[in-house]
């Protein structure tokens, strides 16, 4: 632990009990659990130190005490309590009271009329004082320059509908003059319904917005189903095409196996019947050599005319093969087929495809389209700009009407 962290940022003493929380910062446990307590109502938790915010109260870290207690703490057997952080000191988000002297406290209460910020115990003489009764007393408000007219160093008390402007009462006697004017308070009450109009639009295009997310969800919800439904339809039809083609394939299968057996049986009995011819002729052709080769007359006269009139009324088929023939035109036929199922899928994929994208989920009525306020149709509250000083005399000018004379009637009617 550094040196500077050595003393709490609540009770500016050294650290008794140190606990850290989650941005790092370390305080006196009992300072710590003091300031949460007093926030535990906003249900917002802020870093004492470096204002971060916190959703949910975090649970501080115990760590090792500082040097300075642990010396404490080691020469003292029953050290005091650490003394009670003061939150009524103004923080760095606070309205500090314009009337302390040195650490401020917290402002409570705004004066219009004094045009200054007031603690509690400089507030007392604007409820006890009859000098102060026609006083406004408002909640704190910073930046109390805005509430200044920057030309006559007055409050802003009126409003000018002619220049969209708060004006003080002096602004009306020239600068003003003749315009239309009412108090801020009647603008403001007229600003409130218009403004009151306004939220309940704004109200009602919520309500009109939760409406469409829900009919959005439960479009969505339905997409969703209707496309895992398209889906498991889509898979189990492409499988029956398939399948269906798987049969078309088999069917066309038998259907060559078919006829190329019928083909080969016919071959091979023609072939069968060729071979007894072929062995009939040449034991004919095996008889005529043994005939011409015999020396007896009258048993070649006899055998002679026995195998001619055998060899010329025996008549043998002659066997005629295509040439041509081939199974070339199955294979035309399914390339034919894949042809036109290609065109055709692709033909009703691109018609899918087209109404598929013609239909429109969700989209943007831009007839409904909130139009755009330009600049300068809306009314803007002005104020005279005011001119940075620039040399000594300027700024002298500036500074000594404002809230240094200001500062110093307060004081004198306090």
């Amino acid at each position: 632990m550094s040196s500077d962290q050595d003393s709490c940022y609540l009770c500016k003493e050294y650290l008794r009990d140190p606990v850290s929380i989650p941005c790092g910062h370390v305080f006196c446990s009992v300072c710590l659990k003091t300031y949460w307590d007093h926030a535990d109502h906003t249900g917002s938790f802020l870093c004492p130190q470096c204002r971060v915010s916190y959703n949910k109260r975090p649970t501080p870290r115990r760590m090792a005490g500082s040097r300075h207690s642990t010396i404490q703490r080691n020469s003292e057997p029953f050290p005091p309590p650490p003394p009670s952080p003061d939150y009524n000191y103004a923080g760095p988000q606070d309205v500090g009271c314009d009337i302390c002297i040195g650490k401020k406290h917290k402002a409570v209460k705004t004066c219009l009329m004094c045009l200054a910020s007031y603690c509690e115990k400089h507030l007392k003489p604007h409820f006890e004082s009859a000098t102060f009764k026609r006083h406004k007393l408002v909640d704190e408000i910073g930046h109390l320059d805005r509430q200044i007219c920057p030309q006559h160093q007055k409050g802003l008390e009126l409003f000018c509908r002619t220049d969209q402007m708060c004006i003080c009462v002096l602004c009306t006697v020239k600068e003003h003059k003749g315009h239309d004017m009412v108090s801020a308070e009647q603008e403001r009450a007229e600003e409130q319904q218009r403004l009151g109009s306004t939220q309940a639009e704004i109200q009602e295009k919520i309500h009109d917005r939760l409406k469409q997310m829900e009919e959005l969800k439960q479009a969505v919800d339905a997409l969703k189903n209707s496309a895992q439904r398209a889906l498991h339809e889509c898979e189990k039809m492409f499988g029956d095409m398939m399948r269906s083609i798987e049969r078309m394939q088999q069917e066309m299968a038998k259907l060559i196996s078919s006829n190329k057996r019928a083909a080969l049986n016919n071959a091979e009995g023609h072939m069968e019947r060729l071979t007894h011819e072929i062995a009939d002729l040449r034991r004919r052709d095996s008889e005529i050599t043994q005939l011409s080769r015999t020396e007896d007359h009258i048993h070649f006269i006899q055998s002679y005319h026995m195998l001619i009139a055998q060899t010329d009324a025996e008549e043998l088929p002659t066997v005629s093969v295509n040439p041509y023939f081939t199974f070339g035109p199955v294979t035309k036929a399914v390339s034919e087929m894949k042809q036109h199922l290609n065109e055709f899928s692709n033909d009703e994929l691109v018609k899918v495809a087209t109404a598929v994208n013609k239909m429109t989920f969700c989209q943007l009525d831009e007839s409904k389209k909130r139009r755009s306020i330009k600049s300068d149709e809306a009314a803007v509250y002005k104020s005279v700009p005011v001119k940075e000083p620039q040399y000594r005399e300027d700024f002298l000018k500036y500074n000594r009407p404002g809230r240094s004379s200001r500062g110093h009637r307060v004081s004198h009617q306090l």
